[in-house]
């Protein structure tokens, strides 16, 4: 039997969920996890909140059969930041539909995601409670994916687990097998204040920063020429550099940001070595101190992009769109990595919109393709699951 949810419904419930301002940081997911928990409450399914790791920022567990195998759809709840408001065409937290646009912060990343996840699990959970078909279906509504907090890592070891998952993050129904791994390192450089008439009664830490910047760019270039067929190049780059306090002191210290992105086949423990031996050369012979310290990190994560997780998702997006089949990696950091690393599932990072909205301003979704999006994950579960298609 085919079931079929309406535009109307797909853009009513993205809209809610973008209305509900869940900006991280500082991280107020509260509200949002009560409406979904009260949403599977009205479509007749036990759900389940979870406090941990923060009770003041509460996630949502849903677990439905008993059978294997066991599908895990998995999206984060909370957002960037929106910004600059003046920067925005629509407002940021208002829903609008223009069109077959959805606009708003967390639109594309990722509550339509979630919204589909949720309109999926309420298909499948019926199916499953009719017997039509086998296996189990878990959601995760998770906390702090923007900030690498153990948000989806806490669900899955408190039993929202299963054979496979699916992360509902933006890659245009493409099929990822492997992401990259993000490492930030937070370089400090010292030097000595004084006041900027006499300069030289101080030690200018941007001056002393020069040989410092000289050699992450070299880094670059050498972590460049490490490639990985599906997810490309490893980067250093430099984001940020933070120094002085006042236009007329000279800077006692420098602060330099690198944003370290890594293959599969590279060990955190092995960055760390590498970001200490460059500061160590970079310094030998002079008077610059330079001290680090990695301040977030997001694992790479891979599997087999022959596996049948993959080929079932490949197969049924390009049944209903014009998407490429070949095997694919994503750029972008997900929790992807709690799946394949921590629980040890055979997992992928897959959703309807674009990757390219994220983050963005105007951020938006084009609900033709949710649509679509919902109808090859609720086909592709189903196969998973041991059932026809719809």
């Amino acid at each position: 039997m085919t079931t079929h949810t309406s535009r109307a419904t797909i853009r009513e419930l993205i809209a809610t969920l973008v209305q509900i301002e869940t900006e991280n940081p500082p991280g107020n997911e509260r509200a949002c996890s009560e409406f979904i928990l009260n949403w599977f409450d009205d479509h007749d399914i036990d759900a389940d909140t979870i406090i941990e790791p923060d009770p003041d920022r509460p996630q949502v567990g849903v677990r439905i059969g008993d059978d294997e195998p066991t599908l895990v759809l998995n999206g984060h709840i909370d957002v960037v930041p929106a910004g600059d408001r003046d920067n925005w065409s629509y407002d940021p937290y208002g829903g609008t539909v223009d069109g077959t646009r959805l606009y708003g912060r967390g639109s594309a990343d990722m509550k339509s995601g979630v919204a589909i996840g949720m309109l999926a699990t309420v298909r499948l959970a019926q199916a499953i409670q009719d017997g039509d078909l086998g296996g189990s279906i878990v959601f995760h509504a998770a906390m702090g994916e923007e900030t690498a907090e153990p948000g989806t890592k806490t669900l899955l070891d408190a039993g929202y687990d299963g054979t496979y998952g699916v992360v509902l993050e933006p890659t245009g129904m493409r099929t990822a097998t492997a992401e990259k791994g993000l490492a930030w390192y937070e370089i400090t450089v010292s030097g000595e204040p004084s006041h900027a008439s006499h300069p030289d009664q101080g030690d200018n830490a941007v001056y002393n920063a020069r040989p410092i910047l000289d050699a992450i760019e070299e880094y670059d270039a050498t972590v460049r020429d490490r490639t990985d067929d599906l997810l490309g190049r490893a980067y250093a780059t430099v984001t940020e550099v933070k120094a002085g306090t006042k236009e007329n002191v000279v800077p006692g210290t420098t602060t330099i940001t690198v944003d370290r992105r890594f293959l599969p086949d590279e060990q955190v423990s092995a960055i760390d070595q590498e970001i200490e031996t460059m500061l160590t050369e970079a310094t030998v012979g002079t008077d610059v101190e330079a001290t680090w310290r990695r301040t977030r990190t997001y694992e790479s994560a891979a599997i087999d992009p022959a596996s049948h997780l993959a080929a079932v998702f490949r197969r049924q997006s390009a049944a209903v769109a014009d998407v490429p089949t070949e095997p694919w990696g994503i750029a972008a950091s997900t929790d992807v990595r709690n799946f394949v690393n921590d629980a040890g599932m055979e997992a992928i990072t897959w959703g309807p919109a674009e990757l390219s909205q994220a983050h963005t301003y105007d951020e938006h979704v084009d609900l033709v393709a949710i649509e679509d999006g919902l109808e090859a994950l609720v086909a592709a579960s189903r196969e998973l699951l041991g059932g026809d298609d719809v």
